[in-house]
């Protein structure tokens, strides 16, 4: 039987971003699902996700806040971050915080890294 595609969460209160992004995952093979917010990605629940993605600047919850609530109910589950401001993604990689990605971003980079982060959590490590 056929493994289903990994699924991809997206939060980011920019539509445009939703939309391009939600085109080049599942023009990769991923199945996505998008959201305008933090809250309503939290509503939906998390138990089918095998990756999230989230911007950091955000309205309501920030990307941050939501992370530190996705570990909470799911530590497993990879988690990248994509900001507008390039003074956060910097200190973030000199922190030695890896999942930071600054908009625009480079398509190929981001396909990338999200393999890498399934195919770490699939390994259990």
């Amino acid at each position: 039987m056929e493994k289903a595609r990994p699924m991809v969460a997206v939060v980011d209160d920019d539509p445009r971003l939703l939309e391009s992004l939600e085109e080049l995952l599942e023009s990769a093979g991923y199945g996505t699902c998008c959201f305008g917010s933090a809250r309503s990605l939290l509503d939906q629940g998390l138990s089918h996700l095998d990756l999230l993605i989230t911007d950091i600047g955000m309205p309501g919850m920030n990307g941050f806040e939501l992370r530190d609530q996705v570990k909470k109910v799911r530590p497993e589950l990879p988690v990248l971050l994509t900001t507008g401001r390039h003074e956060i993604a910097d200190q973030g990689r000199a922190q030695g915080i890896s999942g930071f990605f600054r908009k625009p971003f480079d398509a190929a980079t981001l396909l990338i890294t999200i393999s890498e982060a399934l195919q770490t959590g699939r390994d259990g490590g």
